[in-house]
């Protein structure tokens, strides 16, 4: 595996005849993938739901027994449903101030998705378990899922805080290299079951399916969209459990060993192919065999590999019982799906609680099991060819792939002071730092910008050059404008120790 070690409160949705109302403090809903007010009609018919309780407000100190006393959950479906940002709290703001000076609490979309667990995100916000699988919980100002910050005005969308004065909430050096929004989204990603196998595309790529998709009227709604919005989407992915997935293309020789004794037709035509061309072309020639629809095999092909996988390892000779097992665990989850076999051809990767990886645009990967922080830059365009329910466009995909094979591009942290690992992706849209304070004592938090700050663990104070300041407990988080300045966090829970992960623009 490859290390790189880089040094307006209310406003109405403009129908006449529509009775929405609309106003932020109002419960907001995700659906069909775009943000609509409780009781407005979307664009495919659907009517926003009520998704979300107030929260309690509570001081620092009455945090966790209210986030345990919990409230009613109101949510509404999506294909995959997600739950809005909820109402926000206010512990800890020493003093009120105008949102472009000030250090403000945001409240955070969850995303509902078949492949999520039940209880990983809903442990880390302190919340009952909704029996639902919550899968990802955005942290950003994609248009799709913002998060909401509250104001002196009230509560706002961030996108919209953003384009009302984006000069003072992102810098005037972010606005001349990115625009008026925010460049990166931060998630917390919580996988129980496999899902796609996927790749994001890159900047220009992006920026023409996008003009494509357009030109031929496919609203942004629509489940046959692929290209969300007109940006790239480079991601780093830190693990917060062991995290275990698939990514890049394994060497073309160690996939003709894996499937040299493996007793399925189909098995043996891709070691044919690879055998014979054991480069890059190869490489692709075999993934294109496995997916494209004039050539993808039949489901019962695809049992056959399972089967076969299945009985070697069984028997005890399989030169790679992980790969195998991968064969069997993704033919439970996804029967007969041609990405079940396009496994093999994959690096499989483990990160341990506290290792981080990139994925740049291009590189075809899928999650498997565990949890972790992702920060990518602010897209939601995703390339889908198996593994998912979701639409699946294996042309688009199969345009985007980088089919040399290369092992995983692990991140090395830098260690910036004493409490400090910054982890510094091969791209400008965002960088990652974790800090674990212990009890006594202010810390510098490094970076610069406009920030996101999310606490993993414990309690912190944020305080700001502008001494405004927050305080954050598990499952808490603040948007931080890049009018306020350099930050320091110091530890204040019980035991004074705490633990933040934050994002912001190299």
């Amino acid at each position: 595996m490859r290390t790189v070690n880089a040094g307006a409160p209310r406003r109405g949705c403009g129908r006449p005849t529509c009775r929405c109302a609309l106003s932020l403090s109002r419960p907001a809903v995700i659906a069909g993938g775009s943000w609509v007010p409780s009781g407005h009609p979307t664009a495919d018919g659907q009517v926003g739901r009520r998704v979300d309780a107030a929260r309690t407000s509570r001081t620092s100190h009455a945090w966790g027994a209210a986030r345990r006393a919990g409230g009613d959950r109101r949510r509404a479906p999506e294909g995959a449903r997600a739950r809005g940002p909820r109402p926000l709290a206010t512990i800890g703001r020493t003093r009120r101030r105008p949102p472009e000076d000030a250090v403000l609490r945001l409240s955070n979309p969850t995303r509902e998705y078949p492949w999520g667990s039940p209880t990983a995100i809903f442990d880390l916000l302190g919340e009952d378990p909704t029996g639902e699988p919550a899968a990802e919980l955005w942290l950003g100002a994609h248009p799709a899922a913002p998060s909401v910050v509250e104001t002196t005005d009230g509560e706002q969308r961030l996108d919209e805080l953003i384009a009302r004065d984006a000069e003072s909430v992102l810098g005037r050096d972010v606005v001349a290299r990115f625009g008026r929004t925010l460049p990166y989204l931060l998630k917390v990603i919580a996988v129980a079951r496999p899902l796609s196998l996927q790749v994001h595309p890159s900047l220009e790529r992006a920026r023409e399916g996008f003009a494509a998709e357009e030109a031929a009227g496919i609203d942004l709604m629509d489940r046959r969209r692929s290209y969300k919005d007109r940006n790239h989407k480079p991601e780093l992915v830190h693990a917060l459990t062991r995290f275990e997935g698939l990514c890049g293309f394994r060497a073309p020789r160690r996939v003709v060993e894996l499937l040299a004794d493996l007793d399925a037709p189909l098995a043996q035509a891709i070691h044919h192919l690879l055998a014979g061309d054991p480069t890059a072309q190869g490489i692709r020639t075999a993934f294109r065999r496995l997916l494209e629809p004039e050539l993808r095999p039949a489901p019962e092909e695809v049992g056959e590999v399972v089967e076969a996988c299945r009985r070697r390892l069984a028997a005890g000779a399989s030169p790679s019982p992980r790969a195998d097992r991968t064969v069997v665990l993704l033919g439970e989850a996804y029967p007969g799906d041609p990405g079940v076999v396009t496994s093999l051809l994959l690096n499989p990767v483990t990160l341990e609680p506290g290792e981080a990886m990139f994925v740049p645009s291009g590189g075809v990967h899928a999650y498997l099991d565990g949890t972790a922080v992702e920060v990518m830059a602010n897209s939601d365009n995703v390339l889908r060819a198996g593994l998912t329910t979701k639409h699946i466009d294996v042309p688009e995909l199969l345009a985007n792939v980088d089919y040399v094979a290369a092992p995983p591009i692990r991140i090395a942290p830098e260690v910036v002071n004493e409490v400090t690992r910054v982890y510094y992706a091969p791209v400008d849209d965002f960088e990652l730092s974790v800090t674990e304070v212990p009890a006594g004592g202010a810390h510098p938090l490094p970076g610069r910008g406009p920030r996101i700050v999310f606490c993993l663990d414990g309690e912190v104070r944020i305080t700001a050059e502008t001494d405004d300041s927050i305080d954050l407990a598990r499952g808490q988080s603040a948007f931080v404008p890049a009018s306020d300045g350099a930050l320091t966090i110091e530890g204040i829970g019980a035991d004074g120790a705490g633990r933040v992960v934050q994002a912001d623009v190299p």
